[in-house]
């Protein structure tokens, strides 16, 4: 699965993975994030994640572009066992696109054109 992160340059863009647990046990996942621009991805709300049986949690993802090229890093959902149960491995691939530029600030300066 792919999720597309599409924005101005230097703006954050949120978006969520939501995991559900059909099981009737709890399952807790780690969240890592790797990559060649994982250091532009983030995890606000923290790196691990709780799923109660038979409810749903998501998972928050942020990005912040620096950069006009497109950014690329993987999600990576590993279960940790908890009362026996282990949940499936999970990835998500993680592509951004800057859309537009908004200008950071307008300077107005004056000078002459030309001198002898």
């Amino acid at each position: 699965n792919t999720i597309e992160f599409t924005g101005a340059l230097h703006a954050t863009v949120v978006k969520q993975v939501c995991l559900k647990n059909p099981s009737s046990k709890r399952l807790m996942y780690n969240a890592v994030l790797l990559g060649r621009d994982a250091d532009d991805f983030s995890i606000p709300k923290g790196n691990t994640v709780t799923i109660a049986p038979q409810k749903q949690e998501c998972v928050t993802v942020a990005f912040r572009s620096r950069f006009l090229r497109p950014a690329e890093a993987v999600l990576l959902l590993s279960s940790k066992r908890v009362g026996g149960i282990d949940g499936a491995t999970l990835t998500f691939s993680l592509k951004s696109e800057v859309k537009h530029i908004e200008p950071a600030g307008k300077i107005k300066c004056k000078s002459p054109c030309y001198e002898l």
